[in-house]
């Protein structure tokens, strides 16, 4: 079906969905609007790659659509929030504009100024001295304003990526400066970079997913892995289907399609492999925020002492020169010290935010292996101690790692008790049959093979056909027990790190091969 099809089709839709609070089978659909199933069901895709939300099952077995009942654009922020954003964003602009300026301009005449006062106060003769251009002229704005491999408006992600650079490529100084007041740049990877690691992830896994490996993939919580699965089926051909034990599956036929033959690729780390680094709060190295506070220091007690050193031995006075040497200078000053110093509020509550998004990852990673073979119990004490043995740079409580221990048991629905030392502990057995569902569809319908799997039903069986369908049937949920699902869990007991701007650093290095 044609894409100005469906859009066609997509406003009466939406208009049903609203009526029906977001809520709808395939059924309820072609019943509210009249449309054929093939074209509701089409049409019920593309807006999960759009709008908010996800697929459930009914208690009949029937996959449900579920959206926002607003029908909220995927993405969509609030007038007042855009508004807030492009403010703040124009403010930084300016800002570093002029703090770069206003740093090097105050350095300069300072300096400037100083060396004449010291002359001045040498040899009893007032009166400035004119310089020569020289070498040392064309280095400084070399090393201000960067060589001929730096884009321009290209941006700084701190020391780490710039250590990842071409040599000619270095950062200039100016965009340091700005990283000392605002920290550096934000990476912003587009979706379609985003979804690369994900598509890998499918193509590794023989075209067939369920939210628990997305979950392992991402870290994400079980209802926003959910949202992106729906988003993933819109944009990327999904077929959804509901196993016999009912776990909605998700099929990506398209994704397996290649002109190279069979599809091979190597699986994507999972989320204890990609644990975030604690944020720095200017993203320099020592050196470069050496330079930049000693600048700036510079700048304030020349400021500062001004009309008591500089203004009398070299005559100068008045209400201007007050204003632009010291008054001005120092209020810089003592801003440019102070907004790293508020900034640091900010970033402790930022880094609170990683250590627990750490922390749900390395439990991701202790409960899958305890769960997708042999189902065994995790303690809160178990969990606690495995944490803190693994994660680096960051020192969660016990009471940070039960919390969220137990949100993973309520997103998994977990059996839990208490045992005989009165310690609570965890087992996931839905994880085990999460990841069993998805291998028994994977086998069945074998995509990285470009064949059909095994047929389970057929119209035209007989009697004995059928008993005989029934009977193989058996046997593979038989085998379901003896299959070996470690394969989908690398290297659970290592820990790893993921820079922030891997996914636009990696993307940038294929465009420029």
């Amino acid at each position: 079906m044609s894409s100005v099809a469906l859009a066609e089709h997509s406003g009466d839709l939406v208009t049903a969905l609203r009526r029906m609070n977001g809520r709808a089978t395939v059924g309820d659909v072609v019943a509210a609007t009249g449309l054929p199933r093939d074209q509701a069901e089409a049409t019920l895709k593309q807006l999960l790659e759009t709008h908010q939300g996800h697929l459930q099952v009914s208690e009949s077995g029937e996959l449900l659509y579920r959206f926002d009942p607003s029908l909220m654009v995927r993405g969509k922020q609030p007038l007042l929030g855009r508004i807030r954003k492009a403010a703040w964003e124009a403010f930084q602009v300016g800002f570093k504009v002029w703090t770069a300026a206003m740093l090097v301009v105050y350095f300069v005449v300072f300096a400037a100024l100083l060396i004449a006062a010291l002359t001045a106060n040498r040899d009893n003769r007032g009166g400035w001295s004119r310089g020569r251009g020289s070498l040392g002229d064309l280095l400084f704005w070399h090393w201000m304003f960067g060589g001929r491999g730096w884009r321009r408006g290209g941006l700084y992600y701190g020391h780490r990526h710039a250590k990842r650079l071409p040599k000619e490529a270095k950062p200039p100084f100016y965009k340091k400066v700005f990283a000392f007041l605002f920290g550096p740049d934000e990476p912003q990877p587009t979706q379609l970079q985003k979804d690369r690691s994900t598509l890998r992830l499918i193509r590794a896994r023989s075209g067939v997913l369920t939210t628990a490996e997305l979950v392992e993939h991402t870290g994400l919580p079980l209802p926003d892995a959910e949202e992106e699965l729906g988003r993933l089926t819109g944009a990327y051909g999904g077929e959804p289907t509901v196993s016999d034990k009912g776990e909605i599956v998700y099929a990506f036929p398209e994704v397996m399609t290649s002109a190279h033959g069979r599809v091979s690729v190597r699986e994507p780390n999972p989320a204890w492999l990609r644990l975030e680094y604690p944020k720095e709060l200017t993203g320099n190295d020592r050196r470069s925020d050496t330079i930049i506070a000693a600048m700036n220091g510079f700048n304030l007690l020349a400021g500062v002492t001004a009309p008591w050193f500089i203004f009398p031995r070299l005559g100068i006075g008045g209400p201007l020169a007050f204003l632009g040497l010291v008054a001005v200078p120092t209020v810089f000053s003592s801003l440019f010290f102070g907004i790293p110093l508020v900034r640091r509020w900010a970033l402790k509550r930022e880094n609170k935010k990683r250590m627990l998004r750490n922390v749900r990852k390395l439990l991701i990673g202790l409960v899958y292996k305890r769960s997708i073979g042999a189902i065994r119990w995790v303690s809160v004490e178990d969990a606690a101690k495995d944490v803190r043995q693994r994660l680096k740079g960051f020192d969660p409580t016990t009471k940070q790692v039960r919390k969220e221990l137990e949100k993973l048991a309520a997103e998994f629905d977990a059996d839990v008790e208490v045992d005989d030392q009165g310690r609570t502990r965890y087992r996931f057995p839905n994880l085990r049959t999460s990841f069993l569902e998805g291998e028994l569809v994977r086998r069945r319908l074998a995509l990285d093979k470009g064949e059909l799997g095994a047929i389970v039903y057929d119209s035209g069986d007989s009697s004995s056909e059928a008993a005989a369908r029934d009977m193989a049937a058996f046997d593979r949920e038989l085998a379901s027990a003896e299959i070996d699902l470690s394969r989908y869990l690398p290297s659970p007991d290592r820990v790893g790190y993921e820079e922030d701007f891997a996914v636009v650093l990696e993307d940038e290095r294929r465009r420029s091969a």
